[in-house]
Order: C-alpha cells, then sequence, then structure tokens
C-alpha cells in the first residue's frame, strides 16, 4: 500500500512542479527517457487520488459491516493516506489557478 501513496505523490509532485515552472523529474509510473505529457500526469494523478478515496471508502464500509478482515487501524491508515492525497491535489490546483491567472494578466 505504501509503493500506492509514493507513486501518488510523485506523480503530484511532478505535476506541481510542472505548475510552477520548475525542471519537471518524470514520475515513476512513466518510462525512462519518455517526454512528459503534463495532461498525462495531471490525469494519472487524479485517477490515483479517486483510487485511493474509493479504496478508502470501501475499507471503511467493509469494517463497518463487520466484514473484509480490516482493523480499525488500517481503515484509519487508508482514510489519512485518501484525506493527505486528496489535500495535496487540491494545492496542485490551487498553484495551477494561480499560475493561469498570473498568465492571464500579463501584458502583450
Amino acid at each position: 500500500m505504501d509503493k500506492g501513496i509514493d507513486q501518488v505523490l510523485s506523480v503530484l509532485r511532478a505535476s506541481s512542479a510542472a505548475a510552477s515552472g520548475r525542471a519537471v523529474q518524470a514520475p515513476a509510473t512513466a518510462g525512462a527517457g519518455a517526454p512528459t505529457d503534463f495532461a498525462q500526469v495531471l490525469q494519472a494523478s487524479l485517477a490515483q487520488v479517486s483510487q485511493t478515496q474509493q479504496r478508502a471508502d470501501a475499507m471503511a464500509a467493509n469494517f463497518a459491516a463487520g466484514s473484509g478482515g480490516a482493523d480499525l487501524h488500517d481503515v484509519m491508515i487508508e482514510l489519512q493516506k485518501a484525506t493527505i492525497s486528496f489535500q495535496e491535489m487540491v494545492q496542485v490546483r490551487n498553484k495551477l489557478v494561480s499560475a493561469y491567472q498570473d498568465v492571464m494578466n500579463m501584458q502583450v
């Protein structure tokens, strides 16, 4: 499970770096030497955040129903991972909106 959140974080960091204009390091999911497409990185990170939230919701529902064999500790950790990945995605979105507004306010 830690590998999944690390993957999400690396994609989010790459998209954040691209949004702020810094050099972009290829995320772990991209092939070596392949150019990084910002739209694909952003779409992949959104999908990862969605999967993390769905997994956390499923674990919480299984725990509440008394099935699935998950204990409270695992459910809480998974819910926190989902919350953190969502908060980071919101921050990336805020940076993108800010960068867009800066570009739109530039005088030509």
